[in-house]
């Protein structure tokens, strides 16, 4: 008799980096943003099904199983068990950054077009973050609003300094760069205010067999952190790399016939950048993150080792 598959954890090592770059190739797949809410709603059957019995579905082999609890990873919450808005998933990264980033580092030259496409930007992230947000705590519509507004304010505000320093530059690669540069200043901004309750009502915390202590501000903080820095690298092949290789191409005449060319030329680039830096900067870090009893907040350190005496860590899903 094979031994029954842990669908509670990952098919591959989140222990090491290869492992948990495997893991999110495959939960940031774009094709899984195709899957029809039934194909959806099978996976999710299978699944339950699946850790219920410990049985293997007719016509089921390990491989498929894993198939299926993919497709479900990538579009049900890790917390609250609900259907994810198709546009917020990470599977919808790589096409929607990719037209985002592609008409942010063309359409950059007027103030008009940077803030227009800085709102596009962070009300797309805003939305991502909100989806991919850590805990089950509901959030108020007037907190939603405000942190939306304070998120995209904040966010255009950089982006449009930082433009009325570029049109002093006369480099056009360092001008073609602010768009990076914005997007890195706001995602420190826009992430903590889309996930504000967590900061300032915890996220939730477990022992390592899955018990819950409480719920840490402390554990809500590093994970929040630790998603901006992730969020950041993962925006620098595209908006780095292009502008330099399209200026470069442009200096050796390549759009001189075509300049229509330029756009599709960045799109290009930009997605093939996204594709991987999204399931290769969400691995930087493990989703699901240990932190020591001692290193929570005292009052909740005192009911972890009241509860659970021998506990000397938790684990928290620290979000995407």
């Amino acid at each position: 008799m094979s031994k029954p598959i842990d669908l509670s954890g990952s098919q591959y090592d989140q222990d090491t980096y290869i492992g948990r770059a495997k893991h999110f190739f495959k939960l940031t797949n774009p094709l899984n943003i195709f899957a029809t809410s039934a194909q959806l709603d099978e996976a999710k059957q299978i699944v339950t099904e699946y850790k219920k019995t410990k049985k293997m579905p007719p016509g089921m082999d390990e491989d498929k199983l894993w198939s299926m609890k993919y497709l479900y990873d990538s579009a049900f919450h890790p917390d609250t068990g609900e259907k994810m808005f198709v546009l917020g998933r990470m599977a919808a990264q790589a096409p929607m950054n990719t037209l985002i980033t592609g008409c942010m580092i063309t359409f950059y030259k007027t103030n008009a077009a940077t803030m227009f496409w800085q709102w596009i930007n962070q009300t797309f992230n805003a939305l991502v973050n909100y989806t991919n947000r850590s805990g089950t705590a509901p959030i108020s519509k007037s907190q939603l609003l405000a942190s939306y507004c304070a998120a995209c304010g904040g966010a255009m505000g950089t982006a449009f300094y930082l433009n009325s320093k570029a049109k002093q530059m006369k480099n056009p690669v360092f001008a073609a760069l602010v768009p990076f540069a914005a997007v890195c200043g706001a995602n420190f901004i826009n992430i903590p205010m889309m996930r504000s309750s967590e900061l300032m009502g915890g996220t939730p915390v477990f022992t390592p067999d899955g018990l819950p202590v409480g719920n840490s501000t402390r554990a809500a903080a590093l994970g929040i952190g630790l998603v901006c820095i992730s969020r950041v690298i993962m925006a620098i092949p595209g908006m780095t790399l292009t502008p330099i290789l399209t200026n470069y191409a442009r200096s050796r005449g390549l759009f001189c016939r075509h300049p229509r060319g330029v756009l599709p030329f960045q799109m290009g680039l930009v997605g093939l950048c996204v594709v991987f830096a999204t399931p290769l900067c969400c691995a930087l870090f493990k989703q699901r993150m240990s932190l020591s009893v001692d290193s929570l907040e005292p009052e909740l350190q005192k009911v972890a080792k009241a509860k659970f005496p021998k506990a000397t860590e938790v684990v928290f899903n620290k979000g995407l």
